[in-house]
């Protein structure tokens, strides 16, 4: 039985349904400018608040450097006339930031460390397993979101102050309470994070190593958490942040006895160092404290920028 075939008319390779755009066209030109203004505006807006957030860090980290006279005399510029290292060592011994800076920290290492910890628990167990009141409990966490921390400010002065008499070291005043607060304020966002970053981490996984022998404990930390790290990475980056910066915790709980001063962590002594403006310019002193509050936390950010970028985009690539 012969085959034929049928070849297409002349003409009809180019008709209307199967002619490709031509590079020259004037809807193609328009696109083109369209993006290259976009793009040259978003440049633009970048540059700018680059320099918005990038000069006022410079700016205090060079003030640290002055003496309060050229500070008071001509307070905009960059460069100091002299590097007054005497600020750092003033700031720290008799503004006692060195007490303060250990004590913070001591504060946040464990409070980070303990978040981390519970917060991925947490989150893997709600995004890996189907259990009854899987949502709800989900849910309670996200409801600690909204909560603003000065709505809560009674009934935690109290709970600290009962536990206080079960437990000294839970009570005002002590650094692992102050801990304790940390971790529990961190909760909430560590747990919507991490629970959306387990959600991509593919099943296979976690099967495979179960059909090995392995455990539930022992997959989630030698499987499952090590390929979460720049999710780790990422919100324990937040987490140094926002509990490095914490001043109304420490301030609401870290009550001194009557007719003592004590301040727990850097943020009250930096406070403090302002207040004493009041009565002795020092204000060489007060920008070496900031600087040094200031530096410490951008240093880790800078280190680990990869790894924050990898962990904020992980969620929309994988």
């Amino acid at each position: 039985m012969a085959v034929t075939s049928q070849t297409p008319p002349t003409g009809a390779v180019g008709t209307e349904s199967t002619r490709l755009p031509r590079t020259g066209s004037r809807a193609t030109r328009t696109n083109r400018a369209g993006d290259a203004a976009f793009s040259g505006f978003s440049h633009a807006f970048l540059l700018i608040w680059a320099l918005m957030v990038v000069y006022p860090m410079l700016w205090v980290v060079m003030s640290s450097f002055k003496d309060d006279a050229q500070i008071i005399k001509d307070p905009l510029s960059l460069i100091p006339n002299a590097l007054h290292w005497d600020n750092f060592a003033r700031a720290w011994v008799k503004g006692h930031l060195g007490e303060y800076f250990l004590n913070t920290v001591i504060i946040v290492g464990a409070g980070v460390f303990l978040t981390m910890l519970f917060g991925s628990m947490a989150a893997y167990v709600l995004a890996r397993y189907e259990f009854w009141g899987n949502r709800v409990i989900y849910y309670l966490f996200l409801a600690g979101l909204t909560l603003p921390i000065y709505f809560a400010a009674i009934p935690l002065f109290k709970g600290v102050t009962n536990n206080g008499i079960l437990f000294p070291p839970l009570g005002p005043n002590q650094l692992p309470m102050l801990v304790l607060v940390y971790v529990a304020w961190s909760l909430s966002f560590t747990v919507f994070f991490m629970h959306s970053f387990f959600k991509t981490l593919p099943n296979t996984v976690a099967e495979a190593a179960l059909v090995d022998g392995a455990s539930h404990t022992q997959t989630f930390f030698r499987v499952m958490l090590p390929m979460a790290r720049p999710g780790l990475i990422s919100i324990g980056i937040f987490n140094v942040l926002g509990q490095w910066n914490q001043w109304y915790f420490p301030t609401l709980l870290m009550q001194p006895p009557p007719g003592q001063e004590k301040h727990a962590v850097i943020t009250q002594g930096l406070i403090e160092l302002s207040v004493n403006q009041g009565y002795k310019s020092d204000w060489s002193g007060l920008f070496a404290g900031v600087a040094m509050a200031m530096l410490p936390v951008l240093v880790v950010y800078i280190v680990f920028q990869r790894q924050v970028q990898a962990g904020l985009t992980g969620s929309i690539t994988k």
